[in-house]
């Protein structure tokens, strides 16, 4: 028995005893590959030396300081870093412990910014279905998986949810990538008007929808239709790179690769690599200037915002990136990635899509490739194939509900930036094995 309460109350998790490189040791002496750096986290792999001196070195100087009282030389610094390595206009950093703080203050400062600007009528929030956002109340709310949602929709704030950019299920036949992009990005102008343009606050978007749909990027010009219907009607632009950035797709920002910047952008997991909890929220100067000139503050806060200990985290990991060109390391191996999985996965019969962007790749499972038919979802084959891969020593974050919340089932793989092309032929062999596991009778 255990005090914890676990993600599973009736299975008992392995005990992780150390974690070396892109490595886990459990209690028992056994070896696991993280092929998903957990959920998108572990961007340097485990016990990194650069990450844990700064973490000495920041501890023996100031491990907390509450940002009533005080800033720290670490905490700016960091800031200073974000601002320079971001898209030209993210010009302030809001620093917090995680991905769905970063959410529910982007969605906060989006409406203050339009009291703050005589415009308290604007409420609304559209995201798109299969979003995820976070499971605190607000983020849980502007996310679109409806399992997640549906118990909990009597405490959630309303939100409006469009389709999202989703090729593999939605795109028509004979249908052009451009013409597919128009269509795609047009339900938000006719939501925009279907609610009131001068009532829409903000659409909130993934630009490449992690844990719900398995690594779905955009097609064509998509994003910049998003940038352009938002400027039109005068809707603050959120994307949410809270898995799918700092670096994790090959840039570091993975809305560099779709030629937009957000009025607000999140960011967390690869952010600090999960040697400790950190997130962001990255506002432009027009946001922080509504608050500078007008009530003097942002109304909203957190007891470990800003925590030096988080911070000096978080700037190492940027560091090492940045000094070791782990970028180009991401692009080379997420193309080696993809080889590998077209050569496994390409004409496999139960696999109808291979997709993603650098290291943030996954399979989609269906029963029959013509169709696109999933497979009943009674039969939990994420969970089947997670337990075979688990046996075989490999980590990889499968789940269900690609398609709706309920059905489909897809396979998401983020390794750690260091990954070697030896690592990427282990992963996808063991994958490929457990593949065949879970689907045999």
């Amino acid at each position: 028995m255990t005090h914890l309460l676990h993600r599973s109350i009736h299975s008992a998790p392995r005990i992780a005893r150390s974690a070396q490189g892109i490595r886990f040791t459990d209690a028992e002496g056994r070896d696991y590959i993280d092929a998903s750096g957990g959920a998108a986290v572990s961007c340097l792999g485990h016990a990194h030396p650069d990450v844990l001196d700064a973490l000495h070195a920041q501890l023996d100087k100031l491990a907390y300081a509450h940002t009533g009282f005080f800033t720290s030389d670490v905490a700016e610094e960091l800031a200073d870093r974000l601002v320079a390595d971001a898209p030209a206009g993210l010009d302030h950093v809001y620093l917090v412990s995680g991905g769905s703080e970063a959410v529910e203050a982007a969605l906060k400062m989006a409406r203050q910014y339009f009291t703050e600007t005589g415009q308290p009528q604007r409420r609304h929030i559209i995201a798109r279905r299969q979003s995820y956002h976070g499971n605190t109340l607000g983020a849980l709310a502007a996310g679109g998986n409806e399992w997640r949602r549906a118990q909990f929709k009597p405490l959630l704030m309303e939100a409006h949810h469009i389709a999202p950019c989703f090729a593999y299920r939605a795109q028509m036949a004979g249908e052009s990538d451009a013409d597919y992009a128009t269509r795609a990005a047009g339900e938000l102008e006719a939501k925009i008007l279907e609610l009131g343009p001068d009532t829409v606050c903000a659409f909130i978007a993934e630009p490449v929808v992690g844990a719900t749909a398995g690594a779905v990027p955009s097609v064509g010009d998509y994003f910049r239709q998003i940038r352009a219907i938002c400027d039109k009607y005068g809707v603050l632009l959120i994307l949410d790179e809270v898995m799918c950035g700092m670096g994790r797709t090959g840039s570091l920002y993975a809305c560099e690769q779709d030629g937009v910047v957000p009025d607000l952008l999140t960011i967390a997991k690869g952010l600090g690599g999960g040697y400790q909890p950190v997130g962001a929220t990255l506002l432009s100067d027009r946001i922080f200037k509504a608050f500078a000139t007008g009530s003097g503050f942002f109304q909203h806060g957190h007891t470990y915002m800003g925590h030096p200990m988080a911070a000096a985290a978080a700037l190492a990991v940027q560091q090492v990136i940045a000094r070791d060109h782990l970028l180009g390391n991401v692009q080379a191996m997420g193309a080696h990635l993809r080889d590998r999985l077209q050569a496994a996965f390409g004409q496999h019969a139960h696999v109808g899509d291979i997709r993603g962007r650098g290291l943030f790749q996954a399979i989609e499972l269906v029963s029959d490739r013509d169709t696109k038919a999933p497979f009943d979802p009674a039969r939990k084959l994420h969970a089947r194939i997670k337990a075979e891969a688990m046996a075989r020593g490999l980590m990889v974050y499968p789940m269900g509900g690609t398609i709706d919340g309920v059905r489909g089932d897809h396979v998401l793989l983020a390794p750690p930036f260091i990954v070697t092309r030896e690592d990427v032929d282990q992963i996808v062999g063991r994958l490929a094995d457990a593949v065949e596991a879970a689907l045999a009778p």
